[in-house]
């Protein structure tokens, strides 16, 4: 009887996990939830105050398009999730012993932004401390209260990542500050990035299509680095951003409903001799709360909107703050609509797999 007592317990134990985990494993987004462990892989626990009361499983990962589909296709046929000042993290500590007095726009490392699907990163480079930083500052000056961290440090997670991930690409969009001769290069040199270098030369112009992303992964050619400063494309190799996509504005102007213009510094968007997209969705002050419901049925919109402004062309990349805060399917399901609709004409990419059980809605 003891005995038999003894086997029981662990056995009913072990069929509470099981319960528990084979429940976790079948969550849906909306779903309630108490911690991140209740929802299924792909997704957080979290709260979207106030469109909920308690908190629900959202997505927390984008869909792998290459694996889920191909990567046969040139590089402009995809859609590639982008972080705004994917450097500039909540409660990243300081490195000046100064305390930061700046805005914070993304909740996770660099790391786990980009093991998260993250494909393009915006930063912010500067020339500080005789090094090159990355900082949230104005004026082009970086200050001991607006730096985050050496460039090097986030490079170096972009390298790790690029050598763990072998058939990924990965694209680097820099607002740039820096002026020291050959700065940026030297960092590129030290971090071990430019074995990955996609050169400027085999960059299309006129709106051709770009490279194979299959051709560019054979020759491990899986890093495309933008700059803000023309000069850079000859003085350094590093292509010029508006040589070769066009770009909505940002902050506030780029989130008015149903308006979708080019910045300053772009080609106007239906200027088909740039064959990238990138959208921005941002707000001009980054605000956690707000983020989450944005990140709803009012991005679908502007993902619409700026189709027809660009020409009847979808984004190749869609930049956000606070990227995993939603109320449900969030920037994640933006990224399926625009993949759908570039790689089937679907409004979700699991709708171009055969057999998938996903409706191809037009």
């Amino acid at each position: 009887m003891g005995r038999g007592a003894f086997t029981a317990a662990p056995a009913l134990g072990v069929l509470l996990l099981l319960g528990s985990l084979l429940g976790a494993a079948t969550a849906n987004v909306g779903d309630s939830c108490s911690s991140s462990s209740d929802c299924s892989a792909g997704q957080w626990c979290f709260n979207c105050e106030p469109e909920f009361s308690g908190s629900h499983c959202v997505r927390s990962a984008a869909t792998n398009t290459f694996q889920l589909i191909n990567n046969s296709l040139p590089f402009n046929k995809y859609s590639y999730l982008t972080t705004h000042n994917a450097y500039a993290i909540v409660g990243e500590p300081s490195h000046t012993g100064i305390p930061r007095i700046t805005f914070d726009n993304q909740e996770d490392t660099v790391t786990d932004q980009l093991n998260n699907g993250v494909r393009a990163l915006m930063l912010d480079t500067y020339d500080f401390k005789g090094d090159v930083w990355l900082c949230h500052s104005s004026g082009g000056k970086c200050n001991d209260f607006t730096a985050f961290e050496p460039a090097l440090d986030t490079f170096k997670e972009i390298e790790a990542f690029l050598s763990a991930n072998p058939s990924e690409i990965v694209t680097i969009i820099l607002e740039d500050y820096v002026h020291a001769p050959n700065g940026l290069t030297n960092v590129f040199n030290a971090s071990g990035l430019l074995k990955y270098w996609f050169p400027v030369s085999k960059m299309p112009q006129n709106g051709q299509d770009w490279p194979l992303v299959s051709d560019m992964v054979s020759s491990n050619q899986r890093l495309l680095v933008f700059t803000s400063i023309r000069s850079k494309q000859s003085t350094e190799g590093i292509a010029y951003q508006w040589n070769f996509m066009v770009e909505n504005n940002y902050g506030d102007d780029g989130m008015d409903a149903g308006k979708c213009s080019n910045r300053a510094e772009s080609a106007p968007l239906d200027d088909k001799t740039k064959s990238l997209v990138l959208m921005n969705y941002f707000p001009s002050v980054p605000v956690k709360m707000t983020s989450c419901l944005q990140h709803s049925q009012s991005l679908t919109d502007m993902v619409n909107t700026c189709y027809s402004a660009a020409g009847n062309r979808w984004a190749n990349f869609l930049a956000v703050d606070y990227y995993k805060r939603s109320d449900g399917g969030g920037v994640f399901q933006s990224m399926d609509l625009l993949n759908g609709r570039l790689l089937c004409g679907c409004q979700d990419v699991k709708a171009c797999v055969q057999g998938s059980g996903v409706v191809c809605s037009s």
